[in-house]
């Protein structure tokens, strides 16, 4: 069964191209360019894992990260943060809120690889 991933970034480009090399690696993607999309997708969809940047509009990654951990649905579901923020009060903030890994931006393929088959 092909496990799948929702990526959740306000950045097409980026975006795009974590689901290109999803899709190569045999997973099954879905993108979202906000929070509010991505809450509800995550509820409708029920991905294997979530990738969620923490700065976009309409709701960043934080206020998703909390809606997604507070709604039974979504609760289980292992989140990777991505972000070019490198704060370590922001990295133990999200992982105390729940959030499976938290990888900085720009990060190699092979490192993002690496945490989503140790969280899915």
């Amino acid at each position: 069964m092909t496990q799948k991933i929702l990526v959740i970034d306000d950045e097409p480009d980026l975006r795009q191209l974590v689901e290109l090399r999803l899709r190569k690696n045999q997973y099954e993607t879905l993108g979202a360019c906000d929070g509010k999309m991505g809450l509800e997708m995550a509820g409708r969809e029920h991905p294997d894992l979530i990738l969620l940047d923490v700065m976009m509009p309409v709701m960043d990654g934080i206020e998703a990260l909390r809606a997604l951990k507070q709604t039974s649905e979504t609760s289980a579901i292992p989140v990777i943060m991505l972000s070019q923020k490198k704060e370590t009060s922001l990295i133990m903030k999200t992982a105390d809120m729940g959030a499976a890994d938290y990888i900085p931006k720009p990060f190699l393929a092979e490192d993002l690889l690496r945490s989503i088959k140790r969280n899915i």
